[in-house]
């Protein structure tokens, strides 16, 4: 496989990705909404450590789970951001 074939798996795997990270604002919009209505903080520590080891479990390759889990911990980082743009705007 060359280099431009290999471009393109990723440009079609980053296609998916994103669709996929759209499906998973539009839930966190709805978390927000929760939290709104219960007085909930946007940080729940515990549900981002069970994510990330949720995350860690379903690795198979575990030279990626690093890579992986620090992804995670990124989407959740900016889920934080967008929510606070939303709950405490300024």
């Amino acid at each position: 496989m060359n280099l431009e074939d290999i471009r393109q798996e990723i440009n079609e795997i980053d296609n998916q990705l994103v669709k996929l990270l759209e499906k998973r604002m539009e839930l966190v919009e709805q978390v927000i909404a929760y939290k709104q209505t219960v007085g909930k903080p946007i940080l729940d520590s515990s549900r981002e450590l069970a994510v990330l080891e949720r995350v860690a479990n379903l690795v198979q390759n575990e030279q990626y789970r690093p890579t992986v889990q620090a992804t995670f911990a990124d989407i959740m980082a900016q889920s934080r951001a967008y929510q606070a743009t939303k709950i405490c705007p300024e």
